[in-house]
């Protein structure tokens, strides 16, 4: 069944973070009202919505009463309770579906999708005991990645494991009764990022392919282009149809992959737009934010046009304040800040964007107005 939605019409916004608020600001701009369901009384997406509902993610009241208010409803981070997506889907409310939701809250069905459609990932084992690590890393080698097998984001819930010694500190880190994917370390040469959106229709629109540098297991900046080959960037495309195909993917969806040797290797998945397509707002002709309000409503894709170039740098709560008082002498960026009351160190409180010719006149730029760069 397909999900149409005129101006005037209401979208359910599961989750109510940065995601959600730059959803709703696009989705405003096309003429929609926002209700939004998050448990905190001033997210971010409240701050631009019509409705909020104050309620716990799995409460399912509070999903009847969003069911109620709204004509479609979406999901802007995979953490929402599986259970409310399942029931909101018998709605025929929510075109996304349920399954993109649940292969993307577990590494492990990540990772059994991934292969299942002939893609490459890390070498991996699933594990529940510190003896089952031990088996494990005697096939994977050093260095490797434990992470929980759901939860965990900006690098919470993994450590890496880079020799003996620090297997047994993983004997702290497994938890009883828990479940834990170890995998392989790819010595990438490159971290991109695939966002595309599919139609209700099954029509695809790719946005630039985006390469990603991290700090401490957090994005700290993107940019376009990438530095890879056609090769690879065909590669990347085809992986990321193949399981936009296979999960039957409607909206934003982004893959993110290691680039080692001309070959790409699926790392993770978000079913929803993501912080690396974050330049799209001002680089871009339509941003992933309204290319997924037009998945959703039922309305035909654009044709994605971009500026030649663009870097997007993440504001953390520690770079804040410093970035607010020199606003007054930073020229040639956007900012956008999330509307965050508490500025955690490592939390994400907004971001600033770039565009430009090239890589090297931004660069130029960004060192000629002292920007920070953290």
């Amino acid at each position: 069944m397909t999900v149409r939605l005129k101006p005037g019409q209401t979208i359910g916004i599961l989750g109510g973070g940065q995601l959600g608020r730059m959803m709703a600001v696009a989705a405003k701009h096309m003429g929609y009202r926002i209700a939004v369901l998050d448990p905190k009384p001033d997210c971010p997406c409240a701050q631009v919505a019509d409705y909020h509902i104050e309620a716990a993610y799995d409460d399912l009241e509070a999903a009847e009463q969003l069911n109620k208010i709204s004509d479609v409803i979406t999901y802007e981070f995979e953490n929402v309770d599986l259970n409310m997506a399942n029931i909101l889907e018998k709605t025929g409310k929510l075109p996304q579906g349920s399954l993109p939701l649940e292969v993307t809250q577990n590494r492990q069905k990540e990772k059994q999708i991934a292969v299942e459609s002939g893609l490459n990932v890390p070498e991996y084992e699933i594990v529940q005991t510190f003896d089952q690590v031990e088996t494990a890393i005697q096939t994977i080698g050093y260095p490797a990645i434990i992470k929980t097998i759901t939860g965990g984001y900006d690098g919470k819930g993994q450590m890496k494991l880079n020799n003996e010694e620090d297997l047994s500190e993983a004997d702290t880190f497994i938890a009883p009764d828990s479940t834990y994917i170890i995998e392989a370390f790819i010595p990438f040469e490159q971290e991109i990022s695939v966002v595309f959106t599919r139609s209700q229709t099954s029509d695809i629109t790719y946005f630039p392919i985006a390469e990603n540098t991290h700090n401490n297991q957090i994005l700290h900046q993107t940019q376009i282009p990438a530095a890879i080959t056609e090769k690879v960037a065909n590669q990347a495309k085809e992986a990321a149809k193949t399981l936009a195909k296979k999960l039957q993917v409607v909206g934003t969806f982004t893959v993110e992959l290691f680039v080692k040797d001309e070959q790409v290797y699926i790392n993770e998945m978000a079913p929803r737009p993501h912080n690396s397509g974050h330049y799209t707002i001002e680089a871009c002709n339509v941003s992933q934010f309204e290319q997924h309000i037009r998945a959703i409503c039922g309305l035909p894709l654009l044709k994605i046009q971009s500026f030649p170039a663009a870097i997007m740098i993440n504001i953390l709560g520690k770079h804040r304040e410093e970035l607010l008082a020199e606003l007054p002498q930073l020229y040639d960026f956007h900012l956008h800040d999330y509307g965050k009351e508490e500025a955690r160190p490592a939390r994400k409180m907004g971001h600033i964007t770039i565009i430009g010719e090239s890589l090297e006149e931004i660069f130029k730029r960004i060192e000629e107005n002292q920007l920070p760069t953290w």
